[in-house]
């Protein structure tokens, strides 16, 4: 079993940045796989980023050069650092991990307006 527990969810205006954090326990962090998607009202949920056990990363093509994922697998943390936020990015940001089973963390909102 992995526990995630996401934070560093806020308001934000446009052009702000937030980083959030994924906190992981129970299992060992640095074989999983881990990844960022977000859920707007009324929308799917979407992957953001993922970052592999190895450290190679992905990003969908919304927020290619404004977000970054990283792992510190020391503190058993995944990050996702967010500048030049818009107000499409508005969502619950949640945590992933997989490896056999795939895992979810409870979501942290994120809201950019003016």
């Amino acid at each position: 079993q992995v526990q995630l527990v996401e934070s560093g969810g806020g308001s934000v205006q446009p052009g702000g940045s937030l980083r959030l954090s994924c906190a992981a326990s129970g299992s060992i962090f640095s074989l999983y796989a881990m990844a960022w998607y977000r859920q707007a009202p009324g929308k799917q949920r979407e992957l953001v980023a993922d970052i592999a056990s190895g450290g190679s990363t992905n990003y969908a093509d919304s927020v290619k050069g404004r977000f970054t994922i990283s792992r510190d697998n020391a503190k058993n943390t995944a990050y996702l650092q967010m500048n030049s936020l818009k107000p499409e990015d508005t969502a619950v940001y949640y945590c992933h991990a997989r490896r056999i089973k795939a895992y979810w963390g409870q979501g942290t909102q994120v809201t950019v307006s003016s």
